[in-house]
């Protein structure tokens, strides 16, 4: 799993290197030579897309994505193992439906045939990054599932703003 984590990381790390390079090149050559590349906001869309549907994933194994939890944390470990149970089953049924659903999209937009307007590139198959997130997504619920059912987690992981804001105010006293 290990290779799936760095796999995220990187590519995550390379579309982020990637907008913020072009859209460097493109500021550079707009003002100061007064031209431009005439693809450079379709492909910084593009690269956004990956970063962001490789992102979800991301943010689902790392704990990163908000939730109201504020009533579980109050409960005793077994029932709020039991809640994330429940909770990352229904994040699953969720799953399923919107990646059933962008796999059917992906394949009307193949029949379809359509290319970008900038770039001579078929949109599905950039918009195939969709599906696959999705599936990166249940993947990481999955394991959170395995987790949660064989003991080794009592329940979701989950940012916590509250707890976040008073460590920076903590820290930001301290300097």
């Amino acid at each position: 799993m290990k290779i799936i984590d760095r796999l995220e990381e990187w590519i995550i790390s390379l579309m982020l290197l990637g907008m913020t390079g072009l859209a460097f090149v493109q500021v550079v050559l707009r003002y100061g030579f007064g031209t431009g590349l005439h693809w450079a906001l379709e492909m910084n869309t593009v690269l956004f897309a990956f970063m962001i549907f490789v992102g979800i994933s991301y943010c689902v194994r790392i704990g990163s994505h908000l939730g109201v939890d504020a009533l579980v944390k109050l409960m005793p470990a077994s029932t709020q193992r039991v809640l994330g149970i429940v909770a990352v089953l229904l994040c699953l049924l969720y799953g399923a439906f919107i990646l059933v659903g962008s796999f059917e999209y992906v394949g009307k937009m193949k029949m379809v045939g359509i290319e970008f307007d900038d770039m001579p590139i078929e949109r599905w198959t950039v918009l195939s990054i969709m599906p696959i997130g999705y599936a990166l997504m249940a993947f990481r619920f999955l394991q959170i599932l395995f987790n949660l059912v064989t003991g080794r987690a009592t329940g979701l992981h989950l940012a916590d703003e509250a707890a976040d804001a008073m460590k920076m105010n903590t820290q930001e006293g301290q300097a």
